[in-house]
């Protein structure tokens, strides 16, 4: 073999002396792995009848089930009908040649593996096939002992890509807006804002009680937007101290203070080009929210013991169960910084304004939980759900997983049953006469409670809620109004 021309000579060989040197092959590569390729799909497209049936028989010897073609027009609609994984196709064939049905291969089925087979070639054709993505390329004849166990390669190169796919998948569903349960109005309006905004590169503020699911609207907003192969990264202020919360957040260089012996990425750095959540940023100490107003009116924040500026390209979302507005009134948050986060905001409703979505929550935890445990699967009693709605749920979502993760190990039997909820849940405190003066606070939230359940009964329908609470309807907006009642 010299220049740029190989010599093709041979064809593939009948008979024991070709079958018996590829048994050989696979043995000394180790590749028959008992049944792991069994029912494996291949298609053959070669206009060779010959070579086409013999090379099919061998390849279904070794238990891969075997498709055929003469052409790369019925080979390709028998990719469209058939879960193949290899493709073995001749690089001459009659219309489209091996090189043109790759590519089409790989733009309609990007999961299947193309081995190309030529008797008559040269090194700028096997150097083009593996540029246009072809797992390999052959020649026929002096590479008969190759082809098996190159198929095999093949088939798990496939299989290895199908299982990451997988995965990436069930990542995605894990962390998008289809995780989050519910029905009730409130989480609809929710989900609806979020999904509008999730595009674009909007700072967004997400407010809402301890418990609630902000990390997790976050999230799911991240991995719907252009950003989503980047980092998502998450600061809670309360996982650090306020002495280093500084240098964590933003980097900090070798002498800046005692201790720091070499330079240190902060986690806006390595959200570059990501999300970066900040959570209970009502709790950020004044020194930081300066920095942070840098960040995001200019992009850029300097490190700890830096002098320049450091630049850095992230979409801020950032969470509070705070009413910032009155920090700022209190003049314990800044106003300009306020402005800054809540370009955006989603307010995340209380669990106990959305009870109608606990049967559907329970019905999602507890296989979960039954998984991670790793014990059979439980059904939840009428009795344990109902009693699991009559609950006030102090602690939102986070309450009620905690709940049923802790029922399901009590539970002994296939049910879940009210014993096995806490004391708080199945015996609430019961007032006394003499607890039964309501103050005036105790009054209005029980009013809130009363106008946004029968707001969700009418599906935020003001008229007709202004009726059935016998008011009118001026009074309604009024009190929508005071109360900050979600609609």
């Amino acid at each position: 073999m010299n220049g740029s021309d190989f010599s093709f000579k041979g064809q593939f060989l009948e008979g024991n002396g070709f079958i018996g040197s590829i048994t050989d092959e696979i043995d000394r590569f180790g590749l028959i792995l008992q049944g792991k390729f069994a029912m494996n799909k291949l298609l053959i497209i070669d206009d060779e009848d010959k070579l086409r049936s013999l090379l099919s028989r061998i390849l279904e010897d070794e238990g891969f089930q075997v498709f055929q073609a003469p052409e790369g027009r019925s080979g390709l609609k028998k990719l469209s009908n058939e879960d193949v994984d290899v493709v073995i196709c001749d690089m001459k064939l009659p219309g489209e040649n091996g090189l043109e049905i790759l590519e089409k291969i790989h733009r309609d089925f990007p999961m299947i593996e193309v081995i190309l087979l030529t008797a008559y070639g040269n090194i700028h054709d096997g150097v083009k096939a593996i540029q246009l993505g072809a797992f390999d390329y052959l020649v026929k004849g002096d590479d008969n002992d190759k082809i098996i166990p190159l198929v095999y390669k093949a088939v798990e190169k496939v299989s290895l890509n199908r299982k990451l796919s997988n995965l990436e998948h069930r990542l995605h569903v894990k962390h998008s807006f289809e995780a989050i349960t519910g029905n009730s109005q409130g989480i609809k309006r929710a989900l609806d804002l979020a999904g509008k905004v999730a595009p674009q590169d909007t700072t967004v503020l997400i407010t809402g009680e301890t418990g609630t699911g902000k990390e997790i609207f976050a999230n799911a907003i991240h991995h719907a937007s252009k950003r989503q192969r980047k980092n998502f990264v998450a600061i809670n202020r309360s996982a650090f101290s306020k002495e280093i919360l500084e240098s964590e957040i933003f980097g900090h260089l070798a002498g800046a203070f005692t201790g720091a012996i070499k330079d240190k990425k902060g986690l806006f750095e390595e959200a570059h080009g990501g999300t970066i959540f900040l959570d209970e940023i009502g709790e950020m100490a004044p020194e930081l929210q300066s920095k942070f107003l840098r960040v995001l009116e200019l992009g850029e924040f300097v490190k700890v013991g830096d002098t320049k500026p450091t630049k850095v390209d992230v979409r801020i979302i950032a969470a509070t169960n705070r009413d910032l507005k009155k920090e700022v009134a209190d003049g314990h948050f800044r106003r300009d910084l306020f402005f800054r986060f809540s370009v955006f905001q989603i307010e995340l409703p209380p669990l106990r304004l959305r009870l109608e979505d606990i049967p559907v929550l329970v019905s999602e935890f507890v296989p979960e939980f039954c998984h991670k445990l790793n014990t059979k699967h439980k059904q939840p009693s009428e009795a344990f759900v109902k009693m699991l709605c009559q609950y006030s749920w102090p602690g939102n979502i986070r309450e009620l997983r905690n709940v049923i993760e802790r029922s399901v190990i009590l539970s002994s039997d296939d049910s879940l049953q009210v014993e096995s909820l806490p004391q708080e849940i199945r015996e609430p405190v019961k007032q006394t006469n003499a607890d039964k003066t309501i103050s005036a606070f105790d009054l209005a939230s029980a009013e809130k409670l009363h106008i946004q359940k029968i707001l969700n009964h009418t599906s935020g329908n003001k008229t007709e809620a202004a009726r059935l609470l016998n008011i009118g309807l001026t009074t309604l907006y009024r009190k929508i109004e005071d109360y900050g009642i979600l609609v």
